[in-house]
């Protein structure tokens, strides 16, 4: 009996550094880039401020980004990654890639067709989705402009999606995860040569399209470099093909359901006074971290490790993984949601209070922080309960619970814009985004695709536990450290920042350690018998 529980432990323990590895490959490289976009956000808000000319520009930027994730990220590789791990699995690598290949003409066909229209129609397209700005023309016309300069982005970052799923589904992740630290580094690039353009706002347009091109070429060498890059071939409608396109079908409503929240930011917030679009912006810029280096990266590795155990016949193996990727997600997430509770005023103003960007941007962009923060948790768990359909081809099921989300979500910014405005419309993505995933979880369990084990709920205890007293700390310490902080001048709110959050740090993962200890939950950092399993 000792010895079967050791082996295992042994196993669980195996199994969580497995995931943490692949999960620590992805958000390193998720995490640079999230870096550089916060770095990007900083020269953004130094150059452009949070006015007329940063309004413009951020629907630009946004409206090809919609696209992108209804028609790529999120649809795309729902559908794709499953199919293509079915066919490598049952077909062999050969089978596989004919596959990739018939879907990359089809989709580089689609997008050129695609930016023809928008180009032709693009005043129509502004009308749509920032009608706000139709009562002034300066703002409609700069948005026109940027837009038709960043709109050939969507075409770029759909191949890179992609050869980012072709890589990802080869166990291959750092080159699709560093792809995006491309962007910011263009973008800063063009805003610090802001002076050979017509404005600070067509520069960072070029910097957007410049990076599509530069995303391109850096996956196409990754996937070069593996064996597995995707060419032309004449698309021919057999079961594969029809099978995934009755995926992605689903796939395109249920990720557009999400978009379409966003969307309604975007047209919403078109009719606030001039820096409402701009602090919701620049809030979601710092929501974005965690979501992206723990939610999004969580996801990358578990749909191809749930879909390759899954089309092996391993279901148990598979319900572990997502149980491990969800204890990761919420242990690493929990900090976050307590910081952007706890202190957004703190947070904003460290992170862009510089230039252009005034303390009243700050103190505005932070309330709309706040209200993000209170559905931190529920988004970065997203991807990973989303999985338990998406690795099984079921993308009907997401799709109508998306779209009832949705449905709650837009209702809620429709009434909660004109009281609290920009905040209100944040506050209402977190509750779209809780009723998507207890819908998600309640199903999948009915279903038998969502198993909580022991491990996964003492986690939970684990992490709650642990939170509350990070809570407590942060209110207790908050005001002695400003006291001491101020007397670095210049530099106060970045010092501020950084003791509070290395106190916090210590103090959390401290006890989220002991406490694991204490309750015989793996180590995979400290024990070494991992190593031998």
């Amino acid at each position: 009996m000792v010895a079967t529980s050791a082996t295992r432990f042994r196993s669980d323990t195996a199994d969580f550094l497995t995931m943490l590895r692949h999960l620590a490959s992805v958000g390193g490289f998720t995490l640079l880039s999230r870096l550089s976009g916060f770095a990007s956000g900083i020269v953004m808000a130094d150059v452009l401020g949070a006015g007329r000319l940063a309004d413009a520009f951020f629907v630009a930027f946004r409206i090809p980004n919609h696209f992108r994730a209804i028609f790529a990220e999120g649809a795309f590789n729902a559908a794709y990654i499953p199919s293509y791990s079915r066919l490598k699995a049952q077909d062999g690598p050969a089978a596989a890639k004919h596959f990739s290949s018939q879907i990359f003409t089809l989709l580089l066909v689609s997008q050129v067709v695609l930016l023809a229209l928008a180009w032709a129609f693009m005043p129509q397209v502004i009308g749509l989705l920032a009608p706000g700005y139709d009562s002034d023309p300066e703002k409609f016309q700069l948005a026109q402009t940027m837009t038709r300069i960043t709109f050939p982005y969507l075409a770029c970052i759909v191949l890179v999606t992609l050869h980012s799923a072709t890589l990802n589904a080869n166990q291959h992740f750092a080159a699709a995860a560093f792809a995006p630290v491309l962007l910011n580094l263009s973008m800063m690039a063009c805003l610090a040569t802001s002076f050979l353009f017509p404005d600070a706002g067509i520069a960072a347009s070029v910097g957007v399209v410049a990076s599509g091109f530069l995303q391109l070429g850096f996956v196409m060498v990754a996937a070069r470099r593996a064996g597995v890059l995707d060419g032309l071939a004449w698309p021919r409608w057999g079961a594969d093909i029809r099978r995934f396109f009755l995926t992605l079908g689903p796939a395109i409503i249920g990720s557009a359901g999400g978009q379409i929240a966003t969307f309604a930011d975007t047209i919403i917030a078109s009719t606030l006074a001039d820096g409402g679009q701009s602090s919701v912006n620049f809030a979601d810029r710092l929501y974005q971290l965690p979501i992206g280096v723990i939610g999004i990266a969580a996801g990358t590795v578990l749909l191809p490790e749930m879909s390759r155990r899954l089309a092996l016949g391993d279901a148990i193996g598979a319900a572990r993984a997502q149980n491990r990727t969800l204890s990761i997600t919420l242990a690493l997430s929990a900090p976050f949601c307590v910081l952007f509770l706890a202190v957004p005023d703190l947070v904003m103003q460290t992170a862009f209070m510089r230039g252009r960007f005034t303390l009243a941007d700050a103190g505005h962009a932070a309330d709309v922080l706040w209200a993000y923060g209170f559905g931190l948790l529920a988004m970065v768990s997203l991807r990973a309960a989303v999985a338990s359909f998406q690795a099984r081809g079921d993308l009907r099921t997401p799709m109508f619970i998306s779209l009832f989300a949705v449905a709650v979500n837009v209702a809620l910014k429709i009434m909660l814009v004109q009281p609290y405005g920009a905040p209100g419309l944040a506050m209402a993505t977190a509750v779209g985004v809780w009723i998507n995933l207890g819908l998600l979880l309640a199903l999948s369990s009915r279903a038998g695709f969502f198993r909580p084990d022991g491990h996964l709920v003492k986690m939970l205890a684990v992490v709650g536990n642990a939170a509350i007293w990070l809570v407590v700390l942060t209110l207790l310490a908050d005001q002695p450290i400003a006291s001491l902080a101020v007397q670095f001048g210049s530099w106060a709110n970045l010092c501020h920042l950084a003791l509070l959050g290395t106190l916090g740090t210590l103090v959390y993962f401290g006890l989220l350690g002991l406490q694991m200890r204490l309750l015989g939950l793996p180590l995979p950092l400290l024990d070494r018998s991992a190593k031998r399993d």
